[in-house]
């Protein structure tokens, strides 16, 4: 996928180190210093260095200048509504028990999150993982982007704690799915566990006919697919954002709508 970047009057590239989600975590990000007399220019220009979603700086690059206005106040807008939480925890609630195999959804709360929820026609579900066994320990396999747990870590498939994946500083509101067969979800489980020991790097093409790289419901589908199961029901979406467009894609919320996943609970942050 090719795409421009606006004209600019004056470019610097410098490097600087911008605070991650947790205070223990730094990684580098570009910014790009705009000498011009539009402050619009400059802010929107600022927005694009500070995110680090390829898929959101792909859109604003291909935004048309008489555009800019408007997507900066929308930008400035959505920024504004983030949550920001002043101590971290977990929604899902005390006592929930996950199995392996379980569909993990969660509603995001970047900009990135409200992309993927509004190309999927204002779902209330962004990301998705699934529940695996590790020495013991119920955990979270999923690919993301834009989740580094060190500096100079790649976007990838992961594994985490429920906790962490459902943490506020992720998560608005989640929801667990069960495959009714424990058998296969075991099995699938097992895959995907695989998939993240093989150190499977995420997929911004989102191409789901390749799975040497892969994006979350991709990851998903994929090792249940492999057990003979189709949990998306055959269905694919043209995802269309402003100068971004992926065909064939799987959406997280295209699981809450296969007859064989029981949702075991629904939840969101309260506090």
């Amino acid at each position: 996928m090719h795409f421009q970047r606006p004209p600019m009057i004056w470019l610097q590239k410098n490097r600087y180190n911008t605070q991650a989600n947790t205070s223990e975590s730094f990684f580098p990000a570009p910014i790009y210093i705009i000498r011009c007399k539009n402050f619009v220019y400059f802010r929107l220009l600022r927005i694009f260095a500070e995110t680090n979603s390829k898929l959101m700086r792909k859109a604003l690059l291909s935004i048309p200048k008489k555009f800019w206005l408007l997507t900066f106040v929308i930008v400035c807008i959505l920024t504004a509504c983030s949550k920001k939480d002043e101590k971290a925890h977990c929604i899902m609630p005390a006592g929930t028990t996950l199995e392996e195999g379980d569909i993990v959804l969660r509603k995001g709360t970047g900009l990135t999150s409200r992309a993927v929820r509004i190309a999927d026609g204002g779902s209330d579900f962004s990301h998705c993982g699934i529940i695996v066994d590790s020495c013991g320990r119920k955990m979270v396999v999923h690919a993301v982007p834009d989740e580094p747990d060190f500096e100079g870590d790649v976007d990838r498939v992961k594994m985490e704690r429920p906790e962490d994946f459902f943490s506020t500083i992720r998560a608005s509101k989640g929801c667990v799915l069960r495959y009714r067969d424990r058998e296969t979800a075991e099995k699938s489980a097992r895959l995907a566990y695989g998939i993240y020991k093989r150190g499977t790097l995420f997929d911004d093409d989102y191409n789901d006919s390749d799975t040497t790289k892969m994006y979350c419901s991709q990851l998903v589908a994929h090792v249940y697919q492999k057990c003979g199961i189709d949990i998306t029901n055959g269905i694919r979406h043209d995802a269309i954002l402003p100068g971004v467009k992926f065909s064939h894609v799987i959406y997280p919320s295209d699981f809450l709508r296969c007859r064989r996943l029981k949702r075991i609970v629904t939840f969101q942050d309260t506090q």
